[in-house]
């Protein structure tokens, strides 16, 4: 029973101290406390499809970084790395926070792109990279909201992580965009 419930029964609201006894056992077990809720591994799946998406994201711009060609390439090629280097660190918290709820942050490159929400590509014409990152950025603000909605207060620690993601995601979005109206 978590204490929002707990806390109609008695009409206050208050503490519940049986969860909070439960906190002080099991300590190897980090963040994870005994009534981590039944959606753990619900959101351990979420967030290593997500873990997925932002390591063929990082191979994506990784590639795009260093096959981009063409008069506006070195400063959008820069751009690349700088967008890659950034899903580095969300692809680094996601895989923690998946350690921290007690699971296996699943690196196996052979189910990577099966697990992604984006594509992966060879492009070499620079409009279709720009493009091609472009709705990669989409489908991921897509799945982070969609993720934010079903996690709602099921993880408050997962929602925030996701919600930070979210935010540079947009931004990176907005810079393609940006970067495609210039090409055009």
């Amino acid at each position: 029973m978590n204490a929002t419930k707990a806390s109609a029964k008695k009409g206050t609201l208050q503490l519940d101290q049986k969860r909070l006894d439960a906190a002080k056992r099991s300590l190897d077990k980090g963040a994870v406390v005994p009534d981590s809720g039944p959606y753990r591994e619900d959101i351990i799946r979420l967030l290593n499809d997500s873990l997925a998406t932002e390591l063929v994201c990082i191979l994506r711009y990784k590639r795009h970084h260093y096959t981009a060609t063409g008069l506006e390439s070195p400063a959008i090629a820069e751009e690349f790395l700088v967008h890659a280097n950034e899903e580095q660190a969300h692809a680094d918290r996601i895989a923690a926070r998946i350690v921290q709820l007690g699971g296996e942050p699943d690196f196996n490159p052979e189910s990577l792109t099966k697990r992604s929400h984006a594509e992966y590509n060879e492009q070499l014409d620079l409009h279709e990279m720009i493009r091609s990152n472009l709705i990669a950025e989409r489908v991921a603000i897509e799945a982070y909201t969609q993720m934010i909605e079903l996690i709602g207060d099921k993880d408050h620690t997962t929602r925030r992580l996701i919600e930070q993601i979210l935010e540079q995601e947009q931004e990176h979005a907005d810079e393609l965009s940006d970067w495609m109206k210039k090409a055009s």
